[in-house]
């Protein structure tokens, strides 16, 4: 796993420097990107062949543990519409030429994940009986009534939080530890690995945005808070779904060992709870924590074709 950076490690001041294409120190525009110039956000246009799997319980032959990340792909495609049109209206506010080359790539690789979660949503509900316009009509009325009530800079807050919790899953799911080894079936773990390679790619964008358009550090805590508590709410939501449909709402085994698994030692949250507390900082940056290892380590054991 990763090693968080130090604020005066010359490692992370060397992901500021400047760039072709970039403001050289002492003119008038400094560089508001800080993501790593070896580290391209490429959106790639992946499709996955994975309706067989989806018709299964394919994390482990266990009903919990599939439907914990099922009911996390069904919040992806209206909340990363919400993270794309957050980014995007500020766009103009950025005079950064790589910071807006970033913003590029974070719509792109947003956008096919977009798509393949969608397709994904769709054909794991039709061949399980779940309930997909409910479960998207709720999320769609708490994401309107949020834009309702919250101005685009806490919007832009609030995507840059749920980054910061995608990006840290993203460092989990490439680990070498990764509990999906050996316990997902290799399609569904290469869909995820993708999403989560790309998610780490792009973890600061977001940041860096509401950074540069003068986002407040009290906004920033305020909003994580907010948005992991209602990330949580949605997840929960549409695993209570799934496992009622499925008929083990009501097993006492299948919770017991759907704690374990979030929170036990080794557990997909615990697991990433130090990273998480970080975010709480005075000082943060997403890229204090140095994934380019983890990226690197996915593009030499990825096996996909590349982007069409």
């Amino acid at each position: 796993m990763s090693q968080p950076l130090s604020n005066d490690n010359p490692s992370l001041a060397q992901l500021a420097e400047p760039g072709p294409g970039t403001t050289a120190p002492g003119e008038t525009s400094p560089q508001l990107s800080n993501t790593p110039l070896d580290v391209p956000i490429q959106p790639r246009n992946r499709e996955y062949e994975i309706s067989e799997s989806l018709g299964r319980d394919w994390f482990d032959n266990h009903p919990f543990k599939t439907a914990w990340f099922n009911a996390m792909s069904i919040t992806f495609p209206l909340g990363e519409k919400f993270f794309i049109d957050s980014v995007r209206h500020f766009a103009d506010r950025i005079d950064d030429p790589k910071l807006l080359e970033d913003i590029r790539g974070f719509c792109g690789q947003e956008g096919f994940h977009r798509r393949e979660h969608q397709r994904y949503n769709e054909s794991l509900c039709n061949q399980r009986g779940y309930d997909l316009v409910a479960l998207e009509g709720r999320l769609e009325r708490n994401i309107e009534l949020g834009k309702k009530w919250m101005s685009p800079l806490e919007c832009l807050a609030a995507t840059a939080a749920m980054e910061h919790i995608t990006a840290i899953l993203a460092e989990s799911a490439l680990s070498d530890d990764d509990p999906m080894i050996g316990a997902a079936e290799p399609v569904m773990r290469d869909l995820w690995n993708w999403h989560a390679a790309e998610e780490m790619e792009h973890k600061s964008v977001a940041f860096d945005v509401y950074r540069a358009v003068g986002g407040t550090e009290k906004m920033r805590k305020r909003n994580m808070r907010a948005s992991s508590f209602f990330l949580m709410v949605d997840i929960m939501m549409g695993l209570i779904h799934m496992l009622r449909r499925d008929g083990n709402l009501w097993r006492f085994s299948v919770w017991a060992d759907g704690y374990r698994f979030l929170f036990a030692r080794g557990g997909i949250l615990r697991r990433v709870w130090p990273a998480y507390k970080e975010y709480f900082r005075e000082d943060f940056h997403p890229w204090q924590r140095d994934t380019r290892d983890l990226l690197e380590g996915w593009k030499q054991t990825d096996t996909a074709s590349a982007p069409a």
